[in-house]
Parts: structure tokens; C-alpha cells; sequence
């Protein structure tokens, strides 16, 4: 399908200046694919019937939104990424007596309660407080309730045992019908909210910034922008931990960085 450049930036004016939205600087083929996607999904003829569909109501706009933004994940994603932040990582968190620990487009919180686990284990989860933020309130509530199929558990518990886990997946949940309900213990330390990576500033100060596969979604423009934002998040030393194909790319942001785990994508905040 054939989409015009410019009805596709009409589009995102029109979301923007109606929601507060504002999705100009996500990369040009990311969103080009989410809209025909879309469009085949709710079987729209072209942008315009989209368009004024997607402005009639909230509840058709979050339907939209729950589209055009991925929210593809699972818990310990890349295992050998939580297993290094265990080893690299944790023992720079255990020197503190209290951390705080961003994951900035958590989804539906998979990774958010694989990271919480670990912690645990690590006797570092009680004195640590966890936020998970993303754009997206529908994927927010659904973290929040940690409910998650009883059938991914299998693939999970075997993610778990290959990032290092100690103990046994089954000790976190409560087997119900078909879900696993993740404990109480688990979530008190975490919270679950709305931030905008696009939009909104710094909230806090912190020692662990997680932010995996969101990046490859914006230009060079709002990704320099993005990075910016945990620069200013992050004390010296602080860590900054990204997804399998997102790097610091940008000379300027570059240079305060240091390579903790190439591989994995770990990095940390200059000293002074």
C-alpha cells in the first residue's frame, strides 16, 4: 500500500494536536509499517478514513496507540543480558543503601518483574525502588496487575535459568486456572506509571537506567533527545543498559559514556 508523506505528517499533526502525542520523530519506515498494518487491521481504505476515525473518540485513539506502539516482550528477553547486568551491575548497586532503577518503556512489564527477581535474589529488591513508565496507560494497567499466561511459564523459567536465576520461576507466582499472578512481595517495590519519552523531562535521579529496544523506533533527532534525558537521569557512574541493536551512537553524548558490555549494551555515566 502507498502511502503519501505528507498525509501520513497530516496524521501525526492531527494525533498531536488533539491528544498531545507526538510521534514526528519516530523513524519514517517504523511508523510507515505500523500504519499500514493498521490500516489492513481496521480495513481502511487510506489515512483520511483512519484519521477520522482515530479523532471521533479517546477510546478509538487507544486503540490506535495500542497498535502503533510494539509491545513485543517476555520475561528475561536475551537472557544473557540480565545475566551481565547481574555481574557487571549489581555489585555496583550493592554499594549504595538505598538504589533507584528506571525502566523507561516497560511494556507490559515482563522484563520489569524478570529485573525485580533477580534483585531479590541478589537481596537488593528491599532497598531498591523500581520504576517502569511507557507510553502507553492500557500496557501500564496490565504490568501493574503482573497476570501473565501460565503457558509462557515453561519458556520463561527456561530464559530464567540462562540469566542466572537461583531458585525456581514457580517460587514468584501463583498458579490460577490458566495465569500466573506474580506475588505481592515481588511488586511492592515496584511502580508502574505514565512518562513520555517524546514529551516529558527527567522525574528523578538514577542509579540504573533500562531502556531496550524502544530506541530503534525514533530518529537520530529524538534518539540524541532520548539521550539526553538519561544523561540527565543519571549521577556519574550511573549505569544506562539498552537493547541488543541500540548503541550510543552520538559523538557529543558518546564521550560521557564508558563500555561496560558491548555486547550487551551496557553503559555507564562518566565520574566527574
Amino acid at each position: 500500500m502507498l502511502l503519501e508523506e505528507s498525509e501520513i505528517r497530516m496524521l501525526i499533526y492531527s494525533i498531536y494536536e488533539k491528544y498531545g502525542y507526538d510521534f514526528s520523530n519516530y523513524s519514517k519506515a517504523s511508523i510507515r509499517r505500523r500504519l499500514i498494518r493498521i490500516l489492513d487491521l481496521l480495513e481502511f481504505n487510506n489515512l483520511k478514513e483512519l484519521q477520522s476515525w482515530l479523532l471521533k473518540s479517546n477510546e478509538n485513539f487507544e486503540r490506535f496507540l495500542n497498535e502503533v506502539t510494539v509491545n513485543v516482550t517476555e520475561m528475561f528477553r536475551d537472557p544473557t543480558f540480565f545475566k551481565s547486568l547481574k555481574e557487571r551491575v549489581f555489585p555496583y548497586l550493592k554499594t549504595f543503601p538505598y538504589t533507584k532503577i528506571w525502566h523507561a518503556g516497560c511494556s507490559t512489564g515482563e522484563e520489569m518483574y524478570s529485573l525485580a527477581i533477580l534483585l531479590e535474589e541478589a537481596k537488593l529488591l528491599s532497598k531498591a525502588q523500581v520504576y517502569g513508565t511507557d507510553i502507553n496507560t492500557n500496557v501500564i494497567r496490565e504490568a501493574r496487575e503482573g497476570i501473565y499466561p501460565l503457558k509462557e511459564m515453561a519458556d520463561y523459567s527456561r530464559n530464567y535459568v540462562r540469566a542466572g536465576g537461583k531458585e525456581s520461576l514457580s517460587n514468584y507466582y501463583l498458579a490460577k486456572f490458566d495465569s500466573a499472578i506474580f506475588s505481592s512481595h515481588i511488586k511492592q517495590n515496584l511502580l508502574f506509571s505514565y512518562h513520555n519519552l517524546v514529551t516529558d523531562s527527567s522525574f528523578n535521579e538514577f542509579n540504573l537506567i533500562v531502556c531496550r529496544n524502544v530506541l530503534i523506533y525514533f530518529d537520530r533527532e529524538l534518539q540524541a533527545k532520548v539521550f539526553q534525558l538519561f544523561l540527565d537521569s543519571l549521577p556519574p557512574l550511573g549505569y544506562l543498559a539498552l537493547g541488543s541493536k541500540e548503541s550510543v551512537l552520538f559523538d557529543k553524548q558518546r564521550d560521557q559514556f564508558e563500555v561496560i558490555d558491548e555486547k550487551e549494551r551496557i553503559y555507564r555515566k562518566n565520574g566527574l
